[in-house]
């Protein structure tokens, strides 16, 4: 009885600590996962961040997120990669998508997928997975299936980050060039808000069409047909953090931004850009990295690992 005990014991011990002795979850990658919690939600702790996805089970992304080592809170207003306003030509579809009923499941691999049902007023589904990269690096995988024919199918990828993060910056080229890429800050000299395109794109109709000007809250941008990439970053104030966000030029088609230190503190990604055959599906993929110490090369070196990763064209 005694040895059979004992057997027990040192079965539950091996279970906790694992063959090498090691304590469970001491792998670095067993931290780049989800996990379920109260309300519907999703906690994650890589490490680096530490924070919640779809708060209080809503269709939100990323929120009350810390950077750990600095102890920084990150997000502001409605969060962290998230999904906002949708259009085709001449629509727009409710307010935004983290306002659309939804549903969302954890995954094996500790990922999480959001999914947003078709509906009489939505005639497509639309799916978000979101993954962790490495502990400062999360993949979002955004995927539309369209039940009736769509044209000029847009969705607008959303960061709000906190006001320590005043001053947005994107890879575009200056007036008057086409070789010189730099990293240019948005400022007021230049518009309340900017929306950058790529020169000679036919996906730049998209945003003179008129479907910003629809009800609520609509905007009237600056449009600059300066854009390089869909590579936008946000530098704090004081500090030694940077926020980016990316995504490879097939699936982003603009970067808009307000000008420095106006009191949204954002970044917005427009993907997709094309016409959808009834049943046809597609892909965005975009990225977003939390940093310390970022240089512009060290960013463009980071997407263009990015790209690779993809095997699509840099």
């Amino acid at each position: 009885m005694n040895v059979r005990c004992t057997l027990i014991r040192f079965s539950i011990i091996t279970l906790v600590l694992g063959s090498t002795g090691s304590a469970l979850g001491s792998d670095p990658s067993s931290r780049l996962v989800f996990r379920a919690s109260d309300e519907g939600q999703y906690t994650f702790d890589t490490g680096i961040l530490r924070g919640v996805l779809r708060q209080n089970g809503t269709s939100r992304a990323l929120s009350s997120v810390v950077h750990i080592p600095s102890g920084m809170k990150l997000d502001g207003s409605v969060g962290i990669a998230g999904h906002y306003r949708v259009f085709t030509t001449n629509k727009r579809y409710g307010t935004a998508a983290w306002d659309w009923p939804s549903n969302a499941a954890l995954l094996p691999d500790g990922s999480v997928r959001t999914t947003w049902p078709a509906a009489q007023d939505r005639p497509f589904e639309m799916t978000a997975l979101y993954r962790w990269a490495d502990p400062q690096t999360l993949d979002v995988e955004t995927t539309v299936t369209a039940h009736e024919d769509l044209t000029g199918f847009e969705s607008f990828f959303a960061s709000y980050f906190d006001k320590a993060f005043p001053s947005p910056y994107v890879l575009a080229s200056p007036e008057g060039t086409t070789t010189h890429r730099s990293f240019m800050l948005g400022e007021k000299s230049q518009g309340d808000w900017l929306m950058f395109t790529f020169r000679q794109d036919p996906r730049n109709n998209l945003a003179r069409d008129g479907r910003w000007l629809l009800e609520p809250h609509p905007v009237n941008w600056t449009i600059l047909p300066r854009l390089d990439a869909p590579l936008c970053l946000r530098r704090g104030e004081g500090h030694k953090l940077t926020v980016v966000m990316m995504a490879p030029r097939q699936d982003g088609f603009a970067v808009a931004m307000p000008h420095e230190g106006e009191s949204h503190y954002s970044l917005y990604l427009s993907l997709f850009g094309r016409d959808f055959k009834a049943g046809e599906s597609a892909q965005a993929r975009t990225r977003l990295v939390i940093a310390e110490n970022l240089s512009d090369s060290e960013t463009n070196r980071l997407y263009r690992q990015y790209l690779t990763q993809l095997g699509r064209p840099k």
